[in-house]
């Protein structure tokens, strides 16, 4: 006769496995989104790079965007920790908004695949989301992206209490830098600028990394000091 310490053991380990499992398939879609990129990462390479099926991937995620949405987690949560050592490094508003900036664009160039995943899930609205990720994950992502905007907020707040900044909506200036920010990552990567050389007449130029952290840099402080 089983007794109920050893069903409830036999329940603890088979979750054990499975948080196990989800785990390792999680670190071959961030091994995959790191040397190939978002685009090129099929479930059935992350299968085969995990020693299973894709039936089994299915078993232990709703979907693709589920996934997808769990590996970004694991950006967050690293770029998290670098915003809250750019915050710690300054002692003036003005002086830790740029070095969260710069620290935000320094993870950003260094983890290409992070911005395409961001934005990918940017691009699906809200019950979209909601149909194809459970709500687990969905709290998990938000709280992932939220510890990060706080590290940003705060900022904005205490300047603003200081005087330096004269922001009304911390938050939602928050959340427009890291919005935009995914933007300008994106160009920085591109490399190039569209312009008219005469009118009607299109050209290209060239803006490099550097350009595109002092701009957004220098907006992000334009932005605090004009209240926006």
């Amino acid at each position: 006769m089983v007794t109920a310490s050893e069903t409830d053991g036999r329940r603890s380990a088979a979750a054990a496995r499975r948080r196990a499992r989800e785990k390792e398939i999680i670190a071959a879609t961030r091994a995959l989104f790191d040397q190939r990129g978002v685009r090129d990462a099929q479930i059935e390479d992350i299968a085969r790079a995990v020693g299973i099926n894709r039936a089994i991937v299915y078993r232990h995620f709703t979907g693709k965007e589920e996934l997808f949405a769990l590996t970004l987690v694991g950006y967050l949560e690293e770029l998290h920790a670098a915003l809250q050592a750019a915050a710690a490094s300054g002692d003036e508003p003005r002086e830790r908004l740029q070095l969260i900036v710069g620290a935000f664009v320094d993870y950003g160039l260094a983890h290409p695949a992070f911005v395409d995943c961001a934005q990918a899930l940017m691009r699906r609205s809200g019950p979209e989301l909601l149909d194809e990720i459970s709500e687990g994950a969905l709290f998990r992502l938000g709280r992932g992206i939220s510890t990060c905007l706080a590290v940003l907020s705060t900022v904005l707040e205490d300047g603003t209490r200081r005087g330096a900044f004269g922001v009304g909506d911390p938050t939602l200036l928050a959340n427009t830098l890291y919005a935009s920010g995914l933007g300008a990552l994106q160009l920085a990567r591109v490399g190039i600028l569209v312009k008219e050389a005469a009118p009607g007449i299109p050209t290209v130029g060239e803006i490099s990394p550097e350009q595109v952290r002092q701009y957004l840099v220098a907006s992000a402080l334009a932005m605090a000091s004009l209240g926006v």
